[in-house]
């Protein structure tokens, strides 16, 4: 919920007062909504919460319940108003479910609304604690991972049975006196240096700081950017693009039924039509392709042509298929691995990697013997303005690569995940109201340039990477689809299926 302004007669002075130098040994102690988030509403991280792990019915109890959490917030109690947001967001959800949202989706949305004037004391600090009336559970990994903080004290929650009960554990919400009393049993007889808070339920724990500050309201502050906190995010997961107001939760609710019908029709469209026809049938329906560049022309197989390698970066399953959309004719494409579902409804072979290089290798030459075909060597997506290491085996296989720069926009939904079904991936890029491609070939790499001229496979990768990674104004690195997978799901990548025999099969998650 919102939390309430602080009056300008407060007896602390404003943030803008405290020096930002000499603070290395030191110690602030900050509020999160209002302080060290520009948001004063907590309300979008519960609904992340809530959609993320409880879905569509979740998201409307918890839209349901918010007038009266509102009610009791603002004219009987800041705690009763947050105990109702936190039983209508977690009652009933597994610890672990919670704990994975908090790890893989909840930092870019923290890190994208920072407070510059409170990052700039709580940066410039040695040790940095924050105490905050939120759920410890929701809040801690993004604090700790990616804005550096040493200590969290948060509301803590009831659980049984690896579940939450939706109820609150002793001694309940942390606003005025148990906010203070929290900071006396984490720091004893040693105040911290700096305190700083937005509203006047922060006072008790303010107080008993060296020194303390104000954050006042200012909804125009602009958040500090990405490129300014101690570690990038490279990597997050879950469905939803932005944060959600109730107002956009309503909307985002009424507009998933129908956009599922239109992601059907979209996705009807790329299957069933000739593909030289896609392309308007996209049109028609709100989807933008944007070409640029010149591609190759198709291989002459009456010469003996082999065809071409389309390199593409990787950003949702459906990079083949718009490539595809592009050139007007379907190019096959070698996938690490996909779900049922995709392959089923895919408008274009896809044939899959068995990860043993010498039957890849195979695999891949006889492919392009046939004709033309696409691969991302980056071996999984990437949603941010990175691109993952290439992976080099195409380079051995063929002098004939065409690097493609692919990209996208999603308004409203990502088409991938790490953590959930990814046979919903195409439907949830399609429900985007008006999703969009944008296709750019790249030269063909020149001959002097590949393996046959005595360049190593690795380098080739390399240089491709960096050409289009140049072209989309993204940076390389050197991660991989196990660090992905192991940042968001906790895991390398692959998962062990339930045995049907005494022996378990392991499967390779997708994309």
């Amino acid at each position: 919920m919102a939390n309430s302004g602080v009056q300008s007669s407060s007896k602390f002075p404003n943030v803008n007062q405290c020096e930002s130098e000499g603070h290395e040994n030191h110690t602030v102690v900050t509020d999160m909504d209002g302080t060290l988030l520009i948001g004063r509403s907590s309300f979008p991280y519960f609904a992340l919460v809530a959609f993320e792990v409880g879905g569509i019915l979740r998201l409307l109890f918890l839209l349901l319940a918010t007038p009266l959490a509102g009610l009791l917030y603002y004219y009987i109690s800041e705690s009763a108003g947050i105990r109702v947001l936190i039983f209508a967001t977690f009652a009933g959800m597994k610890v672990s479910s919670i704990e994975s949202v908090a790890r893989a989706v909840l930092p870019k949305f923290y890190s994208s609304d920072l407070h510059p004037e409170t990052w700039r004391v709580f940066s410039s600090c040695g040790r940095k604690c924050v105490l905050t009336a939120n759920p410890r559970i929701m809040v801690e990994a993004s604090l700790k991972e990616y804005l550096g903080a040493d200590l969290v004290i948060g509301t803590e929650i009831a659980t049984f049975k690896g579940r939450a009960t939706g109820l609150v554990a002793s001694p309940g919400i942390l606003v005025g006196k148990n906010k203070a009393d929290a900071l006396r049993k984490a720091f004893g007889n040693t105040a911290p240096e700096i305190g700083l808070g937005d509203r006047k339920t922060d006072f008790p724990f303010m107080e008993l700081c060296k020194e303390s500050y104000v954050v006042p309201s200012k909804p125009e502050v602009v958040p500090v950017s990405l490129d300014k906190l101690p570690k990038p995010i490279v990597f997050h997961d879950g469905r939803l693009v932005h944060k959600l107001s109730p107002l956009m939760a309503l909307l985002t609710i009424l507009w998933i039924p129908v956009g599922f019908i239109l992601a059907c029709l979209r996705i009807a469209a790329g299957a069933l039509l000739p593909m030289p026809l896609v392309y308007y049938a996209f049109w028609a329906l709100g989807v933008r392709v944007n070409v640029k560049g010149t591609p190759p022309p198709p291989p002459k197989k009456s010469i003996g042509q082999s065809g071409v390698l389309f390199i593409c970066s990787h950003r949702t399953l459906l990079d083949p298929i718009f490539l595809s959309t592009a050139l007007g004719r379907p190019i096959p494409a070698v996938t690490y691995s996909l779900s049922r579902l995709s392959e089923i409804i895919s408008p274009i072979k896809t044939v899959r990697l068995s990860r043993d290089r010498i039957k890849d290798a195979n695999m891949i030459k006889k492919l392009l013997e046939e004709g033309d075909l696409v691969i991302c060597p980056e071996g999984t997506t990437c949603r941010e303005p990175f691109l993952l290491r290439f992976s080099s085996l195409f380079a051995e296989l063929t002098d004939q690569l065409v690097p493609v720069a692919m990209s996208n926009r999603m308004s409203m939904f990502h088409g991938t995940t790490a953590r959930g079904w990814k046979g919903m991936d195409p439907f949830y890029f399609f429900m985007n109201p008006s999703p969009a491609y944008e296709v750019t070939f790249l030269n063909k790499l020149p001959e002097d340039l590949t393996c046959s001229a005595g360049k190593s496979s690795h380098d080739v990768a390399n240089y491709i990477q960096r050409m289009i990674a140049a072209t989309l104004s993204y940076e390389c690195t050197n991660f991989t689809r196990k660090d992905k997978y192991r940042a968001l799901a906790g895991n390398d990548g692959t998962v062990v299926d339930k045995p049907k025999t005494k022996l378990a099969a392991k499967k390779v998650m997708g994309c």
